[in-house]
């Protein structure tokens, strides 16, 4: 009986990490639009649900720290809640970066648009696509999945160095385009750190799955 009410509570654990990751997904999508349409109404959205992700990081602690002092788990139980535990405070700094970028958009607003050499909705793209593999891989115990998502981060790393050097050259050559190119340089650097925290995400779950810590460029094969 009290593994079937451990077992209970790693299912629960597991819901609130889930619905924390879909907050975080959907700030994203949000102010990307927000970027896309200057819409501050979705600016707004994302500070309401800032607020939800940080209740949510201090609820899914509590409850992983709950569980590893008084059901001592081991093996695989041990390492999903370690796994959720570091999950956790990168959807939440995910959700950090969110408003990171709704407060550039919000600068931003009512300033003429000015063409910029550098693709941010397709940067946006791909670190969406980043976090909803890792998650997708989290709910499936996908080790497979989740490595395929460690490759992308490198082509979001090389789009931020690319965006650096074109908006740094914008901003030296026209003086009036610099406050747009500043903010643009700051919600890439933004992006790149979201697709950094999906990497830190896909990571742990092969953690979890197979027990293999891969970090800093220790690679392992998975069969």
């Amino acid at each position: 009986m009290p593994r079937i009410h451990f077992h209970q509570q790693l299912d629960e654990l597991r819901a609130r990490l889930l619905a924390m990751a879909a907050l975080a997904q959907q700030n994203l999508e949000c102010v990307l639009d927000a970027y896309r349409t200057s819409n501050l109404g979705l600016c707004e959205h994302v500070m309401d649900n800032e607020q939800a992700i940080n209740r949510s990081e201090r609820e899914v602690d509590e409850l992983a720290y709950d569980l590893l002092a008084m059901e001592q788990p081991m093996a695989i139980d041990l390492r999903f809640i370690l796994a959720v535990i570091k999950i956790n405070g990168d959807l939440e700094r995910i959700g950090d970066q969110c408003v990171n970028i709704a407060d550039r958009v919000r600068l931003l607003h009512g300033e003429s648009r000015v063409e910029l050499p550098i693709d941010i909705e397709r940067m946006g793209e791909i670190s969406g696509n980043m976090i909803r593999g890792a998650i997708q891989s989290l709910m499936e115990a996908d080790a497979f999945l989740a490595a395929s998502i460690l490759g992308m981060d490198d082509q979001v790393d090389d789009m931020n160095r690319d965006a650096y050097t074109s908006l740094m050259s914008l901003m030296m050559n026209d003086p009036e385009a610099a406050p747009h190119a500043l903010n643009a340089l700051i919600i890439c650097r933004n992006l790149e750190r979201i697709a950094d925290h999906a990497t830190n995400i896909a990571e742990d779950v092969i953690f979890w799955v197979r027990g293999a810590d891969i970090r800093h460029g220790v690679t392992v094969v998975l069969d």
